[in-house]
């Protein structure tokens, strides 16, 4: 598995009007092909009175990707899209861009100008991030023990998800999967071995959030 790649975080929209011609972004987060068709759909059929329904999709599996530009000129729509989320790096994303004609042409440059626009303004709203593989362990310690243990993955820089006190102390905590071996290494040195980090878990995280708890 890859260390990191960028994707967004949610889904988005966005808008802007060119010439009366109204476009609307929707990007969403897709894993698989299936997610990604399922989410054009949902968003075709919002908008089925609308001229065009141009998408374009990069998935990390298989290294897929799609576009169309649905009856828009040759080049002018879902290639634009594409390029957009090719140029950025972003992968594991489906946008879908709803036209509704204003009554203008616009023209091919027109057309590449505003397809790419509305897809940066939706990409901005739906929040690129970049997605970095951890290990998420459990900690599980005496009350004794646990300031030893809190003050070891703070000073790794390590982010604590959550802990439970019951009749013993349970830490679990994200660590990016490059340094694990070290930060099991350091807990086991500064517990004396008594605490034995466990993985129950293996996923991809968004970055800003482990810098956020670093930071505080």
């Amino acid at each position: 598995m890859q260390e990191n790649y960028k994707s967004v975080r949610d889904r988005g929209t966005a808008e802007i009007i060119v010439k009366k011609s109204k476009f609307y972004a929707n990007v969403a987060p897709v894993t698989t092909e299936e997610e990604a068709t399922a989410f054009i759909n949902e968003i075709k059929k919002q908008n089925t009175t609308a001229t065009h329904n141009v998408y374009a999709y990069i998935l990390r599996d298989r290294n897929l990707s799609r576009y169309t530009d649905d009856g828009e000129p040759s080049m002018t729509a879902g290639i634009p899209t594409y390029e957009v989320l090719e140029k950025q790096g972003i992968t594991d994303v489906c946008v879908v861009i709803t036209r509704y004609f204003g009554g203008t042409l616009l023209g091919t440059g027109g057309l590449v100008r505003a397809y790419s626009g509305v897809c940066k303004e939706g990409l901005k709203a739906a929040g690129v991030v970049e997605k970095q593989l951890c290990d998420i362990y459990e900690l599980e310690c005496d009350y004794s023990l646990y300031g030893k243990v809190e003050y070891s993955i703070k000073t790794q820089g390590h982010t604590i998800l959550e802990t439970k006190f019951e009749a013993m102390v349970t830490v679990l905590v994200c660590v990016m999967t490059s340094f694990s071996k070290a930060f099991c290494d350091k807990i086991l040195d500064d517990t004396n071995v008594l605490v034995v980090p466990r993985v129950v878990d293996t996923r991809y995280v968004d970055k800003d959030i482990l810098l956020e708890e670093e930071s505080v």
